[in-house]
């Protein structure tokens, strides 16, 4: 049987058009983004893996389905940039619903960091990461195979204030 986490990330795999609203809450600043996003499974044997993996004292065998994520987009702040990067993605189960998500970078701030997991009752795949100056927490939902929804918050080290909230929707490229 296929574990959650195993699930989520199989559904997860493949190219798709993302739409971002981002709310700036202590600037007042409301971003749009429009971004392509890749998510691909990763060999087990890359060798940027296995420095993920010994960095973070893992054993290759506490592992599953590592993945990476690569993005281009474009933001109406300011439209002659673009942004890219990449990312190693490395799920460490806990138990069925739980565990650590090892990350080659972050997604508040561009360290390497790890988060937390767990799947709600109905599928949502929670994440929590804690950073040295914030936290983020994202939540991914599927409304259909080839929809996913995202919302992430940003928040003050100490939890208690919303710095940043975006929402996200993520259409699934189709081959022709």
């Amino acid at each position: 049987m296929v574990s959650p986490i195993e699930h989520f990330v199989n559904r997860s795999l493949g190219t798709w058009t993302a739409q971002r609203s981002g709310h700036n809450l202590a600037f007042r600043h409301v971003e749009e983004v429009e971004s392509e996003i890749r998510i691909a499974p990763m060999d087990p044997e890359d060798p940027q893996l296995t420095e993920l993996l010994a960095s973070n004292q893992v054993a290759s065998s506490a592992m599953c389905c590592p993945f990476s994520v690569t993005w281009q987009g474009t933001s109406d702040w300011d439209e002659n940039a673009t942004s890219d990067g990449s990312c190693l993605l490395v799920p460490v189960p806990e138990s069925d619903t739980t565990g650590r998500l090892l990350r080659s970078q972050g997604y508040t701030e561009t360290i390497p960091a790890v988060g937390h997991y767990r799947f709600s009752d109905d599928g949502t795949f929670v994440l929590v990461t804690p950073y040295e100056r914030a936290s983020a927490e994202e939540r991914v939902w599927f409304a259909t195979d080839d929809l996913r929804l995202r919302v992430a918050l940003m928040r003050t080290s100490s939890g208690r204030g919303v710095l940043q909230a975006s929402f996200s929707s993520e259409i699934r490229q189709r081959s022709t």
